[in-house]
């Protein structure tokens, strides 16, 4: 049996006294420190969207329009900034509406949650000159969350299947190539 490694000062074993243990760590003890954690991350990327870094222009002066993002003069950093953006709020709206399903008013969660989303894209589209930003990357950012879990608890049902299905196809092909 190998050893573990030495540990020496200056490591990461303080590291692991943060880490969620399955032994010690009650379960709705890790939801709530989950849900405050992407309350938090929200509220920031909320607000960030609806009040993009710079600001917004104060005038329609010097070929820009009053209430429009002035980090979109900057298009590339600022579809990276939009997009990063939307995928942590996507992400976190997520997390949240799946650690309170079956909750109390957990219709109502969703309900705002859904409700904040629409207020948020409204806000983007509202700060975002028409030429420095095509919607379909964002909408697809914020897709990008919900379709990955989706493809993560397909696999988890039916991986075995899928992949006993593909390698039936393999050892068919590789028997036609005979």
């Amino acid at each position: 049996m190998a050893k573990p490694p030495q540990e020496t000062a200056g490591s990461w074993r303080w590291f692991k006294s943060f880490q969620y243990d399955k032994k010690q760590d009650k379960p709705s003890e890790a939801r709530n420190v989950l849900l405050i954690v992407t309350a938090l991350i929200t509220a920031v990327t909320f607000q960030a969207g609806v009040n993009p870094p710079g600001g917004v222009w104060q005038d329609n002066n010097g070929g820009h329009t009053a209430g429009r993002a002035i980090y979109a003069t900057h298009q590339t950093p600022f579809y990276v900034f939009l997009i990063s953006n939307t995928l942590a709020l996507s992400s976190a709206i997520l997390v949240i509406i799946c650690l309170t399903y079956r909750f109390p008013f957990h219709f109502e969660v969703w309900l705002s949650t859904v409700s904040m989303i629409i207020t948020y894209g409204s806000a983007v589209f509202a700060v975002t000159p028409k030429e420095s930003v095509r919607f379909r990357y964002i909408l697809s950012a914020a897709a990008v969350p919900v379709l990955i879990r989706l493809l993560w608890e397909a696999f988890n049902r039916w991986g075995g299947r899928i992949l006993d299905f593909l390698r039936s196809i393999a050892s068919s092909l590789s028997v036609l190539r005979k």
